[in-house]
């Protein structure tokens, strides 16, 4: 074809086997960008709501640029949920789609050899792929030398302005400078502020078309449901799911939250499930088809759940709230893509606050964390991320994400088995990072000005989004189009208590040392040989029943007794869970606090009380130098903390009866105190140890 007046008809006719609609066209603003990606090989940036019909925008572009002789496309992504709808939806065109990502690693090999043989027109790669060595050094050279258009979905990802910025995604604009000239590039996303927008463009280069569309969702109807108790919110759920159009999605902040909510659901004849990210792979591909079916009525889901151009879903409830308008847009938008009429309801909680400072708690590390970890890397050349972390206090995860932050910046690079010090210079931008926190906070207080506001409810999160056609929607609860109660049975609130009010969190037993202790000294490795017993504790922190109470509690710098309610639901775990044991505990003994020492020896003194066996003292602490939370950041440090700061008692030993003890500690953080605790006490004589917990830090 060599006109650009053949150009948009070819364009058309693909666009018609893609959807499968004999009347579909291209409209204006989706020929723009096509045009501009195929007749000019230009860079575009596309920020359209969902259900604009981006994807059919790279699709169409594909099939004209494969057809003028042009290598394959590939597409960054990080929802494999979304990639699994893409290459559906690109098989019916007629498009060759293959996926290289995590979860498909034996198939890594012939995918590339079909690749090297012309016979893929799609490649989907999630962003992690970029900072693999072997994808990294191997196959993305060949990619960045062949390829006829790159896709950048969920683009915001590439700013750290973005809501949900990832760090493999800075690695992008390595790739984009390695691109040969006239490639064209395609940057999408539905949730970008101007100042992300912005970012973006420049990241992408010169000469970007950028293409904002309006940011209205004329098939939600958005609503806030103010209730004050979690109990309160279960019942409503509860008597309310089954009114909701369609299937859909119940979001909640932890992945704690979906198992306890989805389980109440169920008990109240509900057809849910709990999907998220440890959801197992083919777990989740049933339960993501079993959604689109109509076959539940929901998924109870974290953030993890993002779904494709193909989900037609008639509601979202958010049992608590995201801490951004525009995360919470990005969510709602999984409703209301195939159908005319879609309910989002949010139900907010007090708790949201503190699990918003809890993953506030992961940003980018401090600077002399940062240089100590450049340092060890310089002296002792290449390390795994295990073996690095026995020398910098930091948790896996934020070491991971600070290493390909480093990477990115040129400071470390990642080599098969660890990772190896550049010995470029480098710089902490401090007044960056500040700069971003503070932007997180305002977020989060326009989060909860959404919850307050009298305006319309659309046009709030248009107006967080730098919308400039915002305009009341006339369909959310505020404008007058949806009416939703606060009403709940007395039956379901009763329900609801029951089942919050019942306590029992298990605690799974530390197995293995962390990898590396020998560096810290400790002839600890492998298996361990004298482990705990699976133990209680009566609730995670962020759980929705108990935990509010726990969290006040720990919350409070005053030491005290256990609150009677506390002691109460203690009681009940141990009728629960007594009739697991091997054989009943024939003392207690309790880990030595310096912070609640009231609190761990009431709870003990309690429970030893009941049981009419003696308390024979405590794991002690013997090194007071060592601080409390030492080492909490990740394993290996704690165990080397933990060893040096407390010991076995001697008295407790002399007295322990060669049976089952109780150990007895306050709150679980890591694990490692009670498995260091448990080990002392097996090897002082007992047969078992059970440890009991007033709560687990999750």
């Amino acid at each position: 074809m060599d006109t650009r007046t053949d150009l948009r008809p070819a364009a058309e006719a693909h666009l018609r086997r893609l959807v499968g609609r004999e009347d579909a066209v291209l409209r204006d603003d989706q020929w723009a960008a096509i045009e501009a990606l195929v007749a000019d090989h230009r860079r575009a940036l596309v920020v359209q709501r969902t259900g604009w019909g981006k994807s059919a925008v790279y699709f169409v572009a594909t099939l004209l640029l494969r057809a003028q002789g042009s290598g394959p496309t590939v597409i960054i992504s990080p929802l494999l949920a979304l990639m699994r709808n893409q290459i559906g939806a690109a098989e019916r065109a007629g498009i060759r789609a293959v996926t290289i990502n995590s979860t498909n690693i034996d198939q890594w090999e012939p995918i590339q050899a079909q690749i090297q043989a012309g016979e893929v027109d799609v490649l989907l790669v999630s962003p992690e792929r970029l900072n693999n060595p072997g994808f990294r050094d191997e196959v993305l050279p060949r990619l960045a030398a062949t390829c006829g258009l790159l896709v950048v979905d969920e683009a915001h990802c590439i700013s750290d302005w973005g809501h949900d910025f990832r760090p493999d995604y800075r690695r992008i604009r390595t790739l984009l400078g390695e691109l040969p000239d006239g490639i064209p590039v395609l940057a999408t996303t539905a949730t970008a502020n101007q100042r992300v927008t912005d970012d973006v463009a420049v990241q992408l280069g010169r000469d970007v078309l950028v293409q904002r569309g309006s940011l209205d969702r004329e098939s939600l109807r958005l609503g806030v449901v103010r209730l004050k108790t979690p109990q309160q919110r279960l019942a409503w759920l509860a008597d309310h799911l089954a009114e909701q159009p369609g299937s859909g999605i119940v979001y909640c902040l932890t992945v704690a939250a979906t198992q306890e909510v989805a389980d109440y659901l169920r008990s109240r004849g509900h057809e849910v499930a709990a999907y998220s990210g440890q959801t197992e792979t083919t777990e989740r591909q049933a339960l993501e088809q079993d959604l689109l079916d109509g076959k539940v009525k929901a998924l109870v889901a974290t953030s993890a759940l993002g779904m494709g151009f193909d989900a037609s879903l008639g509601f979202v409830v958010n049992l608590g709230a995201p801490s951004s308008p525009v995360a919470y847009y990005q969510q709602v938008g999984r409703a209301g893509r195939g159908t005319d009429d879609a309910t989002v309801v949010l139900l907010p909680a007090i708790e949201d606050r503190d699990i918003w400072a809890y993953f506030a708690s992961l940003s980018f590390p401090r600077e002399q964390l940062v240089r100590d970890t450049l340092a060890v890397l310089a002296d002792q050349g290449p390390l795994s991320t295990a073996v690095l972390e026995t020398h910098v206090e930091l948790t896996r995860t934020r070491l991971e994400a600070m290493l390909k932050v480093l990477d990115v910046d040129g400071a470390v690079r990642r080599v098969k088995g660890g990772w190896e010090a550049t010995g470029r210079e480098w710089t902490y931008d401090a007044e960056r990072y500040q700069r971003v926190t503070e932007a997180r906070e305002r977020e989060q207080q326009a989060m909860l000005d959404y919850l307050d506001t009298g305006g319309c409810r659309m046009r709030y999160l248009r107006d967080q989004l730098d919308d400039p056609s915002a305009e009341d929607c006339g369909r959310c609860d505020n404008c007058g189009g949806l009416t939703l109660t606060t009403d709940v049975s007395a039956a379901s609130v009763e329900a609801a208590g029951e089942r919050l009010s019942r306590p029992g969190v298990v605690i799974e037993p530390r197995k293995m040392w962390p990898t590396g202790l020998a560096n810290l000294g400790l002839d600890l490795k492998g298996r361990i040989s004298d482990p705990a017993e699976e133990g209680r504790a009566v609730a995670r922190l962020t759980d929705l029943g108990h935990g509010q109470a726990l969290r006040e509690l720990f919350r409070e710098p005053v030491d005290q007794p256990v609150p009677p309610a506390l002691a109460q639901a203690v009681m009940t775990v141990m009728k629960d869970w007594s009739g697991s044991w091997s054989g009943r505990p024939e003392a207690v003994v309790h880990v030595d606090s310096v912070t609640r020492p009231t609190l761990v020896r009431d709870l003990a003194e309690g429970i030893a009380r009941v049981m009419q066996v003696p308390l024979l003292g405590s794991f002690a602490v013997v090194d007071p130098d060592v601080a409390p939370g030492r080492g909490q950041a990740n394993s290996a440090q704690r165990v080397a903390a933990v060893r040096r700061r407390a010991a076995l008692d001697p008295a407790v030993a002399e007295q322990l009866p060669t049976g089952p003890v109780l150990l007895v500690d306050d709150l679980v953080v890591t694990g490692w105190t009670l498995t260091l605790a448990a080990q002392a006490l097996k090897q002082a004589g007992a047969t078992a140890v059970l440890p009991l917990t007033l709560a687990v830090n999750a």
